[in-house]
């Protein structure tokens, strides 16, 4: 714990992007806990953030005031992650309350002090503005100087949100061997090359991550930027989802805005593999729009586009469930703003140990609303 406070104590000045605790011992309570520095009427202060579901509640503290508060979250996380303008550190934390800390200088510190952002300021990211990653440059969302292209600012905003959902499961990653990952329906795959530069490049873990997509062309170029940058765990890969022989196993499965039925065949694979952790956006839920009809709910269902958003909540609060069912702590979360996409869910799903089988009485809703999914037919082995 003394090597902690010491880490703390060096960081809480404005040198401090941010410090992030993640990996919660226990459920049900805070999910992340953040603090940053920023000026209160001219004066440095550190505002604490802590996430605890869909709520957010923010505290200021002194320099001092933040170490002890800090030190007593920490006794309740498995990991915190803090960056500096000098150094970056990761503390993992066992169940004996002892730290083990990695810290990695980034260089000499800067001639002139950062600015402090005030609560007018724009927000510190994990990948911040005015840093250049040459992928997010060759992908477009960067100048070479770093500068976000304004026409991309909200990819770069959506690709930091996801980061944090990463930065999160962290902990739950097995140690001690290579992680095994594939991304299901990757694109262009700004969000692939993002997670495997923030898991390998600055968190440092051995990672093997395989990107999935049906379009030649953007493998072959995500393929090309991937040996460009040296990123020798990351591939890709062409094909289909629901046909992919690519592996036995896999640690963490990612499924961003596969569109419609092609979720659900990445969610069954990976309950299969018994994947430890699930990502899931889904897009496009066009199968249960075709199927649902309720009478008591046809007053609202006879509306064209009220029918569609229905359609789509449902089919994922169904997915939700099928997943507990299978043995998953299961959340849905807002990935990003509304404002910036309209495809704003995401499921997270985390493998509980020795889960015992659950009814979540998703069979009744189905029935109700006269559907039958495709992943309900995949989970119980049809088609």
């Amino acid at each position: 714990m003394d090597e902690l406070l010491k880490l703390l104590g060096e960081s809480m000045n404005d040198r401090l992007y941010q410090m992030t605790a993640g990996g919660p011992r226990k459920k049900g309570g805070e999910l992340r806990v953040r603090i940053r520095p920023i000026l209160l009427r001219g004066r440095l202060s550190f505002q604490m953030e802590r996430f605890c579901g869909s709520q957010v509640f923010h505290r200021n503290l002194t320099d001092r005031e933040a170490v002890s508060a800090m030190a007593e979250v920490m006794e309740r996380f498995r990991q915190l992650d803090v960056d500096t303008t000098d150094f970056h550190a990761t503390v993992l934390m066992n169940k004996k309350g002892e730290a083990v800390i990695r810290k990695r200088t980034k260089g000499e510190p800067d001639q002139v002090k950062r600015q402090v952002p005030g609560h007018d300021r724009k927000k510190n990211y994990i990948l911040e503005e005015g840093q250049p990653v040459p992928f997010l440059i060759d992908l477009g969302v960067q100048t070479p100087d770093g500068k976000i292209v304004r026409s991309r600012y909200d990819k770069f905003r959506q690709v930091n949100r996801f980061l944090e959902f990463i930065a999160d499961i962290v902990p739950i990653l097995p140690g001690g061997r290579c992680i095994r990952i594939v991304d299901f329906g990757c694109g262009k795959s700004y969000l692939t090359f993002a997670m495997y530069y923030y898991l390998h490049v600055k968190c440092g873990l051995d990672i093997r991550v395989t990107g999935l997509d049906l379009k030649k062309e953007v493998i072959m170029h995500c393929s090309a930027l991937a040996e460009k940058y040296g990123f020798t765990g990351l591939d890709f890969q062409q094909g289909d989802i629901a046909g992919y022989e690519g592996g036995d196993q896999a640690d963490m499965v990612v499924t961003l805005h596969a569109c419609d039925t092609a979720t659900d065949y990445a969610l069954h694979r990976a309950v299969g593999w018994g994947a430890k952790v699930i990502l899931s956006v889904p897009c496009c839920q066009h199968e249960m729009n075709a199927q649902i009809a309720c009478n008591v709910l046809q007053p609202a269902l006879k509306y064209g586009l009220i029918r569609e958003r229905m359609s789509a909540l449902l089919t994922d609060a169904l997915r939700a469930n099928l997943l507990e069912e299978a043995g998953y702590e299961v959340q849905v979360l807002e990935f990003i703003d509304m404002e910036h996409t309209p495809k704003n869910i995401l499921i997270r799903a985390i493998k509980k140990e020795n889960a015992r089988p659950t009814d979540t009485k998703a069979a009744e809703m189905a029935d109700f609303l006269h559907v039958n999914t495709c992943l309900q037919k995949l989970m119980a082995g049809v088609g």
